[in-house]
């Protein structure tokens, strides 16, 4: 008899333990095999196991696994001039997740007007329905009050306005904002994609209040909306965005990108880690922004999204239950009338894999080299499970 696990509770686990995976397919310990549309929540953009990051990883652990950051590090210039010479961009900081990313960029914009501005604001205005992680202050950004129940008491310095609601976002900015976060596609929240003529008011807002405008790019970056960065779609930049999920193909590592003169702000021993940006985790980085660019992987995404998006209004149009399909790129969300968990525990017994965004959004994140005949294997999945689950439920 198994033993109770050793592993605190902290996920609600689907019941299944998967153990090889490739390309858009994974195995589970059974010999099952599953169409993968969740990549790992945005992290497998190039499918699992691609071939440049193995070789690349490989060759790595034959030279150098660590060292501190306190010695120049060549693959760590390698990546971020990749990533400067590809987006808006000035410097970056590598760290080792996506919330490591977004606490660096609060922290960024702080320090920018308390020690460049010396000007003493601290508060950073974030939406509703938004996710930026899960450590005290990233849960506190966070605009959901589920991840922030238990915690108390919570950092001071955040405040939620509704998306889209610019009258109220311009009653929050005050003396003490020092700057506005928010995703271009609320991916936890219910992939809901920000409004273009919103953007620009953020940005102008910004601009009038002198404000830091940071995006959150943590599960939209890296091709996965049809651009290398989301931002790239829109006539607005950010002042500083943040990168995690397929910036290492699956290999954990976070960045936090600025623009001059913000990135002043941080000067020797203001900001620091030891594992972030380590010669295996550049050369992840390098390998993943290389093949993207080479291959045209975020072109091949945006095609990729039209087809599945055309494919799956075929698919669903006219059945009960379905309110409609929204997201952006290969970041899309099928929303329901009801809570989506059975449908979804559905599709994963008959082998397609998809992920909940809130209770009644089934979120589909293929790997952005997704062929035509695997998101038809998808929808034909999808259109069976939900036209049968709105009949039984007529019956």
């Amino acid at each position: 008899m198994m033993s109770e696990s050793a592993l605190f509770p902290t996920y609600a686990r689907f019941p299944i333990t998967l153990v090889k995976g490739k390309g858009s397919r994974l195995w589970d310990d059974q010999g099952k095999q599953y169409l993968d549309f969740m990549t790992g929540l945005a992290v497998t953009n190039l499918g699992h196991a691609p071939e440049a990051v193995k070789q690349a990883l490989v060759k790595q652990l034959d030279e150098l696994w660590h060292m501190s950051n306190l010695f120049s590090n060549p693959n760590q210039e390698k990546a971020a001039r990749l990533l400067v010479d590809n987006s808006c961009a000035d410097k970056v900081f590598f760290c080792n997740s996506g919330a490591d990313a977004n606490e660096a960029a609060i922290k960024l914009a702080r320090r920018y007007h308390q020690k460049v501005r010396e000007e003493y604001r601290y508060e950073v205005i974030t939406f509703t329905q938004s996710f930026h992680g899960r450590t005290l202050a990233t849960l506190t950004a966070t605009g959901q009050d589920k991840v922030r129940e238990g915690f108390l008491p919570l950092p001071e310095g955040f405040v939620h306005v509704p998306l889209h609601d610019v009258p109220a976002l311009e009653a929050a900015i005050n003396e003490r904002t020092a700057a506005i976060m928010l995703e271009l596609v609320q991916a936890e929240g219910g992939v809901i994609p920000v409004d273009p003529e919103f953007l620009r008011q953020v940005r102008q807002l910004c601009d009038k209040h002198g404000l830091l405008l940071i995006l959150d790019e943590v599960q939209t970056g890296m091709g996965r909306t049809g651009k290398l960065f989301a931002y790239q779609h829109y006539d607005v930049e950010p002042d500083v965005f943040t990168l995690a999920k397929g910036l290492g193909s699956g290999f954990p590592v976070g960045a936090m990108l600025a623009k001059l003169p913000y990135a002043e702000a941080f000067t020797p021993g203001s900001h620091a880690t030891t594992f972030g940006g380590t010669p295996i985790a550049m050369s992840a980085v390098i390998a993943t922004v290389e093949t993207m660019l080479k291959d045209r992987v975020p072109e091949k995404a945006a095609e990729a999204a039209e087809y599945l998006m055309s494919r799956l209004q075929a698919a669903l149009n006219g059945v009960p239950g379905i309110v409609g399909i929204r997201g952006k790129g290969l970041l899309v969300g099928i929303v329901c009338d009801e809570p989506a968990a059975e449908a979804i525990a559905e599709l994963h017994r008959r082998g397609l894999l998809v992920v909940p965004a809130g209770p009644n959004v089934i979120r589909l994140l293929p790997n952005l080299l997704v062929t035509h005949e695997e998101i038809d294997e998808a929808v034909g999945l999808i259109g069976a499970v939900l036209t049968e689950r709105a009949a039984a439920k007529q019956a």
